[in-house]
């Protein structure tokens, strides 16, 4: 079959690969039908992501129908499912308390050590995202192997076009967790660094979760344009004071909630983020969390941090004095996707979550790698970029 494979920084390649097989009988097998191009998949792009090996399989946002199901799936032939991106055994310590992405059980045994040296404890596996969170072959293929496959992937009705519920597999759980995260209140005023996919779900839901205003902040003017279609305020960092526009527009208190959906590559040409760049390149370093470090300092006294970013080591200059002295509470992680996808797929059944708005280009499987480098080059035009196996 055909896949897209991680060769190294900026060097993604259509490779042909052996067919997937059911190795345990919780297994199924999905063709692919439709599957996406994640920004973190850029951190992979840009070779901030350890742990990788040249040959794996990319994606972990897809979705397909069932052609194969191992003696203990609950799937079955012919269904179309969406797959989250955590795989997870859903019987677990953590997964009895539906908190999916730290599974016990998700990672082979043999890559359970690299997680724990790197964060303390191994986390649950991931599709096609480093050896770490397990080595999992991803989705941007034309086949898949799905483990736990009685666990995670969500049917979905007849005649619902893909892209209204391919980002259940990822990003709009993401989102939504972020704003849940936050604990929005009715009334709330959310800030919101990035409007990358991420980002714009987290707007989107915010809103839905009753929040007044929600000031979205990026530099990108199509990005930005994004947000206001759902009623956002917005600031432009490279044109405006982020913290002064902020504290101006809140009456000097901040927002209620801030989330952080930028991560490790934060642009911008900030003192901090200066030096973060310097040590990055120099290997002295690991991520540019300026957006995080911005958040905490906006957030008013009391206030909540909602990190649905990825970051991948270790930060300093992070101003835990801030943190501590203002009295506020950071929530993050990876998303327990699983737990989201049935009231989510109810929502975007019932009209109350649009997906389709964020897509910007629809291409064959075996033009991923253009894909990748439009992603990577134009984040300004290019927001989402869906991948069709088959079409070519």
């Amino acid at each position: 079959m055909k896949a897209i494979a991680w060769h190294g920084k900026h060097d993604v390649r259509v490779d042909n690969v052996d067919d997937p097989e059911i190795l345990n009988p919780r297994d199924a097998i999905i063709r692919v039908t439709s599957t996406a191009i994640c920004g973190s998949d850029l951190h992979l792009y840009d070779g901030y992501i350890p742990t990788m090996k040249s040959g794996d399989i990319l994606g972990h946002e897809f979705m397909g129908e069932v052609v194969e199901t191992g003696a203990k799936s609950t799937l079955k032939k012919g269904q179309r499912v969406v797959v989250p991106f955590t795989i997870s055994c859903g019987s677990c310590y953590h997964c009895g308390k539906h908190q999916y992405s730290a599974c016990d059980n998700g990672l082979p045994a043999d890559n359970q050590d690299i997680a724990q040296t790197l964060y303390g404890q191994p986390m649950s596996g991931l599709f096609g995202y480093s050896h770490m969170t397990g080595g999992y072959a991803g989705g941007q293929a034309e086949y898949v192997r799905v483990p736990f496959s009685d666990v995670g992937p969500i049917v979905v009705p007849d005649g619902v076009d893909d892209e209204k519920v391919l980002f259940l597999s990822d990003i709009l759980p993401t989102g939504w967790m972020a704003a849940e995260n936050a604990e929005i209140e009715p009334g709330d005023i959310v800030a919101v660094w990035g409007c990358g996919p991420v980002g714009l779900f987290a707007v989107q839901s915010a809103f839905l979760m009753g929040a007044e205003r929600v000031i979205a902040i990026d530099h990108f003017p199509n990005r930005l344009a994004l947000a206001k279609r759902f009623g956002a305020e917005t600031i432009n960092y490279e044109e405006t004071a982020v913290y002064d526009a902020l504290m101006q527009m809140t009456g000097g208190i901040g927002p209620d909630a801030c989330i952080d959906s930028v991560g490790l590559e934060a642009h911008g040409f900030f003192g901090d983020n200066v030096i973060d760049q310097i040590k990055v390149s120099t290997f002295l370093g690991t991520d540019r969390a300026h957006a995080n470090r911005q958040a905490i300092l906006a957030c008013r006294k009391g206030g909540r941090v909602s990190m649905p970013a990825v970051y991948g080591g270790f930060v300093d200059k992070w101003p835990l004095g801030a943190f501590m002295e203002k009295g506020l509470t950071l929530k993050t992680g990876q998303t327990h996707v699983q737990h989201y996808m049935p009231g989510l797929l109810a929502a975007i059944m019932e009209g109350k979550i649009d997906t389709t708005f964020l897509i910007s280009h629809r291409m064959a499987l075996e033009e991923g790698p253009q894909g990748y480098k439009m992603f990577h080059d134009d984040q300004d035009n290019v927001t989402k970029v869906v991948l069709k196996p088959g079409t070519a």
